[in-house]
């Protein structure tokens, strides 16, 4: 049951690298700097409108149904992209990248389907593993934009053509890994404080739906500008693939070890660990030079403790809204990420990631979650 679930994923991860980057340094080029990022909030804001579709699906029509048409819409996205690079309005550039946004839904609630087929033990593991094995398609495909250029190039179609046709291979493969999902009826098996209390039962789980949303917000605020920084200094698609595939390896490789932490050691010091993570990140981003590539990885492997932390103290109810949440608001991170870089680069943001960061990282620090049982 793991394999399709995890290969859907991955392929998706790949689509959603490659048309990412490329639609940023395209809308650069095509109008400016300053809205380099609205690509990327449409695929964002994409992926929080499919969190709530794909949970609507999933509640109606089971995970396995929900999750092969959250990849159906993402086939149609990766469908407009191309259609833009070959010279087909720039509109249909966001929403093509919005609709595979949807499909990335897909991708990133799959991990859910592999947590119902384990002990509630293990959950926290089971969901690692769909999240490390994106490794591949993840870290893996930036290497393909630049050969993916030359391809296109051979078909006489514009050279940018070349990482959108990659993305709308990939994603396709994804529906087709898809079909042969199968998952077992949804488990009763939810997190529960022992405190059976509102308050101890919210405060955890609001906590850990925070560090989920302040995580992604901050990592997705900081990577939406690496495309232009790149481009700015004059690195090409293989410097940039080399920097966006250390940040996905931090992102999933180390998953793993967050499960087991996790299952080990409960919640909390996972997610105090995913905060510092980022403060450190963002300070050697700064500096830039040489760290630089090394603090895109840390920056992602803090995303991981944030993310699969937070996860793992959702009840089933709440993944798709939560997911939805973290989503939404990056949404806005994306779009204001290249105009505040524009202003002050690095330093702007990191400074607001700390403005985020920091309060949160006091308030988990002071107030442990609950012990987490299954009922």
């Amino acid at each position: 049951m793991l394999i399709p679930v995890v290969l859907a994923a991955a392929l998706m991860n790949a689509a959603m690298v490659a048309a990412s980057a490329v639609s940023t340094i395209l809308i650069a080029d095509a109008l400016s700097p300053g809205v380099a990022g609205l690509p990327n909030a449409a695929g964002v804001l994409g992926t929080a409108v499919g969190a709530m579709a794909v949970g609507r699906w999933t509640a109606r029509l089971g995970r396995a149904q929900a999750l092969r048409m959250g990849y159906g819409v993402g086939v149609a996205g990766g469908a407009l992209t191309v259609l833009t690079a070959v010279g087909a309005h720039l509109a249909l550039l966001f929403i093509g990248v919005f609709l595979l946004g949807a499909g990335n839904a897909a991708s990133l609630l799959s991990r859910y389907a592999a947590a119902d087929a384990v002990p509630p033990a293990r959950r926290a593991r089971a969901m690692s593993t769909v999240v490390w094995a994106s490794t591949a398609g993840a870290a893996g495909g930036p290497f393909f934009m630049a050969p993916s250029q030359s391809f296109a190039a051979d078909f006489g179609l514009p050279a940018t053509a070349g990482p959108f046709l990659l993305a709308l291979a990939v994603v396709f493969a994804a529906l087709v890994a898809s079909t042969y999902i199968r998952v077992p009826a949804h488990s009763t098996d939810v997190p529960v404080s022992r405190d059976h209390s509102a308050v101890s039962r919210r405060t955890p789980v609001a906590l850990a739906a925070c560090v989920m949303v302040v995580g992604h917000l901050v990592m997705v605020a900081l990577m939406t500008s690496v495309p232009v920084h790149a481009h700015n200094h004059g690195d090409g698609l293989g410097v940039l693939g080399l920097m966006l595939s250390a940040h996905t390896l931090g992102m999933f490789a180390l998953s793993p070890l967050t499960g087991w932490c996790i299952d080990r050691f409960g919640s909390r010091p996972v997610l105090v660990a995913g905060l510092g993570l980022i403060l450190v990140s963002g300070v050697l981003i700064v500096h830039a030079g040489p760290v630089f590539t090394p603090a895109l990885f840390l920056l992602g492997y803090a995303w991981n403790l944030c993310y699969l932390g937070g996860s793992s103290q959702l009840s089933a109810h709440l993944e798709s809204k939560v997911e939805s949440w973290i989503w939404t608001v990056a949404a806005v991170a994306t779009a204001a990420s290249t105009w505040l870089f524009s202003l002050g680069g690095f330093r702007v943001l990191t400074l607001v990631s700390a403005v985020l960061a920091v309060p949160l990282l006091v308030l988990v620090a002071r107030r442990p979650a609950p012990e987490v049982v299954r009922r």
